[in-house]
């Protein structure tokens, strides 16, 4: 399967500033390198989305920085320090970019493949009653 793009996704990201614009494509183009069944979508009016078995991650542009939520519940390990924000969060926590940040595709596309793996097992609220 390969990959759709929503194209109001498309018209988000074209209302960027060209920095943010170049950025939420690349991180566009590693979510769905790391599972062609990632599909997109538009939720709270205007936040992409992108879902596999549940809520993988979105998407939110902010002034000065960009946010990919990853709706991971805290169970996916990060040793590659790509969380920047919401560590203790129960739902989803943050890797956040601003300007010329470098992106380290190899350590989020690994990321973004646990976390579909395990949306795949019945998602994080079912593998923390698990464990």
């Amino acid at each position: 399967m390969s990959e759709v793009r929503d194209p109001r996704v498309d018209d988000y990201i074209a209302g960027l500033p060209p920095w943010q614009q170049g950025l939420c494509e690349q991180l566009r183009t590693i979510v769905h390198a790391a599972d062609p069944e990632i599909t997109e979508t538009i939720k709270r009016s205007v936040q992409p989305y992108f879902v596999l078995d549940g809520n993988v991650c979105a998407l939110l542009a902010a002034k000065d920085h960009v946010n990919l939520f990853v709706y991971d519940g805290g169970v996916v390990p990060d040793p590659d320090g790509l969380i920047t924000a919401g560590h203790d969060n129960t739902t989803a926590r943050t890797i956040g970019f601003r300007e010329d940040d470098p992106v380290d595709e190899v350590a989020l596309t690994a990321f973004l493949r646990r976390l579909v793996a395990d949306n795949r097992a019945g998602g994080w609220r079912k593998l923390k009653k698990q464990g």
